[in-house]
């Protein structure tokens, strides 16, 4: 069944989980979302926002009996040592390195740090590690998803995103198009929601493959340091339906929702560390090793002419991991803080219990909910205090004043209100990436300041790492990579 958490609170609807459909799927390959319409345009290079059917509660799924496959075991959540001991790492112990002109790294699109501080790189279809010791990357060509190339008819449009893992492992995104309904059958051919007609002329093995799409890979480094696919991101951390046909809803394999990565977080530190958390063009999943759980988001639901709902879920670009543990989300429109379930194979549930969930909202100071609010960076400081930045509004500092209520203060003092992305620092700090001025600095409540000694003035992106003494924050920019050290 698919999942739906709905509380009414200060006249607001509250939802985690997925909303559920008592319409039945149309020929596969045809309009079955015309709802989508009714939205609000896209905005410039990006695919429109993705909508939900209307909102009512199903009758519960009939037992699909001894085919389904049984639980998929993820393994413990942290093996070995929660927190490891501190060093000062294998890098630059400088506090402004250029690594682009050092190493010679060119122009890339993302960077990442697996656990043992190779640094990856990724540029269009190729991947790059630069290695500890090494004088320039190593990079490979046509991996996984990027094998066949890419484009409407491939496996994905393009690459998005990476994010390190283990020692020698990293996690790739990618982007594909949107589905006019997410709905896909299975060769029984059932209709949702009860799936208790089976009808193998349902089923069109043609479509059945758009669930390869997108999703993520995940890649591992070899001796020689060419990089190799370990597997395309496939096992559910449930036992629901088959565990090869890439990343779909925990909760219910016939809907392929999460089919574009647009961004990536690894917790560093504390129970959970080593797990990597996704935002995609629906929600956001969460992955242990090579297992996820797709997925959970901060929604609003928008009234339709007939009198129903449709769940307005945004695009995932802003994700960050709160110093105790909490997961921040920020999406088109919305804004979620949730503390993440004990087990894997919980994340998608939206029981208080299991996954506390601390705020579904937007910023009413910003725009009003069905204005898009644009969220690039969530963090929170060492004060304890929350700030969100936006593609189009700025910075804001935002306070919590219930699960259903947040509301935002601007931040003064930055060039620009064009931001790229936030990184909250040890020191107190807070980083942030514009789009034209640079890097700058909040230190506390001392105002901003612009950090000098980065080269480049558009931000890309903003990788903390804490795990080193003094820590490093990776910055990149239009002009490569810059790193400092000491926040």
């Amino acid at each position: 069944m698919r999942r739906l958490l709905g509380a009414w609170a200060v006249g607001a609807m509250v939802a985690w989980g997925c909303g559920n459909t008592a319409e039945e799927p149309r020929t596969p390959g045809g309009d079955e979302n015309p709802t989508r319409s009714e939205e609000p345009p896209p905005q410039a290079g990006q695919p429109p926002p993705v909508t939900e059917p209307p909102v009512t509660e199903p009758p519960a799924p009939v037992d699909p009996g001894p085919t389904e496959p049984p639980p998929v075991d993820p393994g413990p959540l942290d093996p070995g040592p929660t927190d490891p001991v501190v060093t000062e790492g294998p890098w630059p112990n400088e506090p402004v390195v250029n690594y682009s002109s050092r190493y010679g790294l060119g122009d890339v699109r993302a960077v990442a740090v697996d656990d043992a501080y190779n640094l990856w790189l990724l540029d269009g279809d190729r991947i790059g590690v630069l290695r500890p010791g090494d004088s320039s990357p190593r990079w490979t060509s046509g991996v996984g998803q990027a094998a066949p190339g890419f484009g409407p008819d491939k496996l994905a449009l393009g690459s998005t995103v990476i994010c390190g893992g283990s020692a020698g492992r990293a996690y790739v995104g990618y982007h594909t198009y949107e589905l006019d309904s997410a709905f896909i059958y299975s060769p029984d051919g059932s209709n949702f929601p009860n799936y208790n007609d089976p009808d193998p002329t349902r089923f069109d093995p043609v479509r059945y493959q758009e669930y390869q799409k997108g999703d993520l890979d995940v890649v591992k480094l070899q001796p020689d340091g060419s990089v190799a696919l370990e597997t395309h991101l496939s096992r559910s951390a449930r036992g629901n339906g088959p565990q090869d046909i890439g990343i779909r809803n925990t909760n219910d394999h016939h809907f392929d929702e999460d089919r574009s990565v647009l961004s990536c977080t690894r917790v560093m530190r504390g129970k959970h560390r080593g797990q990597v958390y996704i935002g995609t063009n629906h929600g956001v999943t969460r992955i242990q090793g090579t297992v996820y759980n797709s997925h959970r988001h901060p929604v609003w639901f928008k009234p339709k002419p007939d009198g129903g709902l449709t769940q307005m879920a945004g695009y995932t670009y802003a994700l960050g991991i709160a110093p105790n543990g909490d997961v921040l989300i920020g999406n088109e429109w919305s804004i979620g803080v949730v503390t993440p379930s004990e087990l894997l194979a919980d994340w998608d549930k939206t029981s208080q219990t299991l996954n506390p969930e601390k705020l579904n909202s937007f910023l009413p100071e910003v725009n009003a909910e069905p204005e898009m609010d644009s969220w690039r960076g969530i963090q929170q400081t060492q004060d304890g205090l929350y700030y969100l930045a936006s593609k189009e509004y700025g910075l804001w500092k935002m306070s919590i004043a219930r699960r259903s209520e947040a509301h935002g203060t601007k931040v003064a003092g930055l060039p620009t209100d064009r931001l790229t992305s936030l990184a909250a620092t040890d020191d107190g700090s807070l980083f942030i990436g514009t789009e034209g001025f640079g890097l700058w600095r909040m230190e506390g409540q001392k105002g901003v300041s612009h950090v000098e000694g980065i080269d480049g003035v558009v931000v890309k992106q903003l990788l903390y790492d804490p795990t080193v003494k003094p820590a490093m924050l990776y910055v990149l920019t239009n002009k490569g990579l810059t790193v400092l050290r000491g926040h």
